[in-house]
């Protein structure tokens, strides 16, 4: 069990706190300012703590001028914060700092001790880095992300491929990177590709990479991503949408780790962590026979499952608070909260854009916040539709009215205009609406915004 340094000016709450730690057998010291914790971190240096616990929101000493006075003086010491719901600027320097997690007051016994937990666990990894820099991680403390965490811990100490599932905006990236951050490639590149963005016709150049003159307008020896994935780790995002006919070779590179370019002889060895993502039934489509199921059961070697933020709504107070940071701070305007109104309705909301739809929907409240504090009269009104309404969106049962003479190139921007809309911008949900692939709707967009 790791040793625990908590931090808090307030006498009813450090006892509550420290009752919970010690019930769970962690062993606890106790200060009551930043003052006498740094003072405790000085004079027992040689045995310090394996985690700070620390409250923002103190007399004297503030617990961020307590961390950053304990990280000047060369310890480097796990840290999470505690502060109190709506004090965003505090969730701001916690992420900046390179807090482990960090619990709103007032917090649940099994909160604090699922985040304890998850820290005790990272800590026992030789390659752990307690790198104030790191720039990912995962927002949520509720059981479902706890697990998420845990196994994506467990998952990057092996070289196996990972397929990662979920629904599109739930976070899958954002996973990936985090096994590769937590992996003995991390050093390396991380390089990613989204299958269902880019053309069919352009997909393997783009992979395998090409010699000057394999095809009409390849002036130059271009290298491809995997290449450039080299020593480091390759992710295939939408590999759902992947060309049937590129899958062969993609196999083999899994199992050979060598790949050639287009219009060459000759292949390069490499060593690349290959992970793929999808929001797609891999199964049925290897039934359907638009899969390969060699390749399906070569990514499926380890498999994680990224729940939808509709499966942990316990989360949005934690995810509010991380984009209203991030976004006042790239727009330079002081945000103080959200009141209790507006939160509600993020609550209530069915999220079928996942977080991608909750921080597009924050970004927009900030950029037309003026007061401070975010309402619900900055929130988009689509929010206000019930549940139930948005869960059977899977279906287009809204007419479209289309004017006599509008031509056929028309009629099929609106269609699609018209399923970004039901779907609140996510576009894989509307290409399940049309019946299309996915790279059709990238497709049309990226041309009719080049028109």
């Amino acid at each position: 069990m790791i040793k625990i340094l908590l931090v808090d000016d307030d006498p009813q709450s450090l006892e509550s706190t420290k009752r919970i730690l010690e019930h769970a057998q962690y062993e606890v010291f106790c200060a009551k300012s930043g003052v006498d914790a740094l003072a405790f971190l000085k004079a027992n240096r040689s045995a310090a703590p394996g985690l700070v616990i620390t409250d923002v929101r103190m007399p004297g000493m503030t617990g961020i001028e307590f961390v950053e006075a304990y990280q000047k003086l060369g310890f480097e010491i796990p840290f999470i914060v505690m502060t109190a719901f709506g004090q965003v600027q505090d969730a701001v320097w916690a992420m900046k700092m390179g807090a482990t997690d960090f619990l709103l007051k007032p917090f649940k016994r099994q909160a604090l001790c699922d985040a304890v937990e998850l820290v005790s666990k990272r800590i026992k990894r030789p390659e752990f880095n307690h790198s104030k820099n790191a720039q990912n991680t995962l927002i949520g403390s509720s059981k479902v992300m706890q697990k998420l965490k845990m196994l994506i811990e467990q998952v990057a100490k092996t070289d196996a491929s990972v397929l990662i599932l979920g629904e599109s905006g739930s976070g899958k990236e954002q996973v990936a990177k985090l096994i590769h951050e937590w992996s003995e490639q991390k050093s390396g590149p991380f390089v990613a590709l989204n299958c269902a963005a880019i053309p069919e016709n352009l997909i393997e150049s783009e992979l395998f990479g090409y010699e000057k003159g394999a095809f009409s307008g390849a002036n130059q020896t271009k290298p491809g991503l995997i290449e450039s994935a080299n020593s480091g780790t390759l992710l295939l995002d939408e590999i759902g949408d992947m060309p049937l006919s590129l899958q062969p070779k993609l196999l083999r590179v899994l199992e050979d780790q060598k790949v050639r370019r287009l219009g060459s002889n000759t292949e390069k060895s490499i060593q690349v962590r290959i992970l793929a993502a999808t929001h797609q039934d891999l199964t049925r489509r290897v039934q359907s026979g638009q899969f390969r199921q060699d390749l399906f059961y070569r990514l499926d070697v380890m498999s994680l499952s990224v729940p939808a933020l509709r499966d942990r709504i316990e989360d949005i107070p934690e995810l509010t608070q991380y984009f209203l940071s991030k976004f006042s701070l790239e727009y330079v305007k002081k945000i103080s909260g959200i009141d209790t109104e507006a939160q509600a309705l993020l609550m209530s909301h069915f999220w079928p854009g996942n977080v991608r739809e909750l921080s597009n929907v924050l970004e927009r409240a900030v950029v037309l916040n003026e007061g401070g504090l975010i309402q619900k009269k900055d929130l988009p009104a689509h929010l206000e539709i019930p549940r139930e309404n948005l869960t059977n969106s899977n279906d287009l049962n809204q007419s479209i009215t289309i004017p006599l003479g509008m031509s056929l190139k028309d009629i099929e921007n609106l269609m699609i205009q018209k399923a970004l809309s039901v779907s609140h911008g996510d576009r894989a949900q509307a290409a399940r609406l049309l019946g299309v692939n996915e790279r059709t709707i990238y497709r049309r967009i990226s041309k009719s915004k080049e028109e």
